[in-house]
């Protein structure tokens, strides 16, 4: 799990930071989309390869 407290910016460079623009949050959103997509379908596998070994 992430730490809410891992970001070491500073809130005036925060506040004071122009906006992502439409394409910026779609690659963002993309890259976090595929990112979960692979580490959901590791866990299929791996949980898949248990069963096939619980089988036997």
């Amino acid at each position: 799990m992430k730490s809410n407290y891992a970001n070491t910016a500073q809130l005036k460079d925060l506040m004071t930071a122009p906006p992502m623009t439409a394409q910026q949050h779609a690659e963002v959103m993309r890259k976090r989309i595929q990112h979960r997509r692979m580490l959901e379908e590791a866990k299929e596998l791996k949980k898949a390869e248990a069963w096939q070994y619980d089988k036997r």
